[in-house]
């Protein structure tokens, strides 16, 4: 009976998603990004991850430009998030603190933002007007 109220307890709790990722570029520094394509993707994110490694990160990819904003909830890792343009320039990058759910939103609509952690971008040197490439062209509409 208690083997059976354990199995049926963890059912409920959600983990973490890995998915398949592409390698991005930000001047000299590369990216593993894994790709959030699907809502059901992005909902989840980063959430309920101990650990992001140093130059990993996620790219988000929605269907049309918005002012899609984030949040950290059961978001276990501090993250800094850049908002990019179709052409892959930054628009501008927030750092997030973990485990709160502050709105965090781009100053312009877009359609990319990439989750790197915390620090990431200003230990790389890399500004609003700065370009992260690779973002493969059939994310991108015309």
């Amino acid at each position: 009976m208690v083997a059976l109220t354990l199995c049926l307890g963890w059912q409920g709790v959600s983990q973490a998603q890995k998915l398949p990722s592409i390698q991005l570029q930000a001047g000299l520094y590369k990216i593993a990004a894994e790709v959030a394509a699907t809502e059901q993707a992005r909902q989840l994110g980063l959430m309920h991850r101990n650990y992001l490694p140093p130059d990993d990160g996620m790219l988000f990819v929605f269907e049309n430009k918005g002012t899609h904003c984030f949040w950290m909830r059961n978001t276990k890792i501090p993250l800094a998030i850049a908002f990019l343009a179709d052409d892959g320039k930054i628009v501008n990058i927030i750092e997030m603190k973990a485990m709160t759910e502050d709105n965090h939103c781009p100053s312009q609509p877009v359609r990319f933002a990439l989750e790197m952690n915390q620090g990431w971008f200003a230990k790389k040197g890399l500004l609003a007007g700065n370009a992260i490439n690779g973002i493969p062209s059939g994310f991108i509409k015309n």
